[in-house]
């Protein structure tokens, strides 16, 4: 989830190319000398910035998932205009998460159980975060709902933004705009179905 204009450090260019190749060929397919080539410098050298692939997945995987509970965190800090505008700009932040860093998605979804036992407890410590604050917001919005049921509801949105990698190249979407607004409203009516349901 990129929000800095500057250029990237030689270490977040590294991180970069590793989710895309992860994620185009898995973790095992990968080897330290694509991705030192993929950002012009040795295999060897990648030993600079990280002691190996396994250091590279934990922060690819940690690092998102921190992202996204800091970004979730950033919104409800700084709404203004009640429940349904924090909800929507939630899902604004899930959106450009969902879009932005497709490789992340498809490298948490395959790669997951490759981290280390505590970096994968931090994983679903910071994921856990995530959803209860969306479940809160949720929650406001839809004062019927139960907890149980918002939870679900949430989870079911994610796997819904989430599913982006699997909508086709790039090129094939109707261009960024155009998803986006479909994602939010696709979103939306998940939530308007679970409250309709209650």
């Amino acid at each position: 989830m990129a929000t800095r204009t500057d250029a990237p450090t030689r270490r977040e260019q590294i991180l970069k190319e590793a989710a895309r190749l992860f994620a185009e060929r898995g973790f095992h397919g990968v080897g330290v000398d694509e991705i030192g080539a993929a950002v012009g410098i040795s295999g060897p050298g990648l030993y600079r910035h990280f002691p190996g692939k396994d250091a590279m997945l934990a922060e690819l995987l940690v690092g998102i998932s921190g992202q996204l509970l800091t970004g979730g965190k950033r919104r409800v800090a700084e709404a203004g205009g009640g429940p349904q505008a924090l909800l929507d700009s939630l899902i604004e932040g899930h959106i450009d998460f969902a879009l932005d860093d497709r490789p992340l998605i498809t490298l948490h979804d395959r790669e997951l159980d490759r981290l280390r036992d505590s970096d994968r407890k931090l994983v679903r410590q910071l994921q856990r975060q995530y959803v209860e604050l969306w479940v809160e917001v949720v929650r406001e919005v839809y004062p019927a709902l139960t907890e149980p049921t918002t939870r679900s509801a949430v989870h079911s949105v994610f796997g819904l933004l989430n599913s982006t990698p699997h909508l086709g190249r790039p090129g094939v979407l109707p261009g960024r705009g155009v998803t986006a607004a479909l994602l939010h409203r696709m979103a939306l009516g998940a939530f308007e179905a679970a409250a309709g349901a209650e």
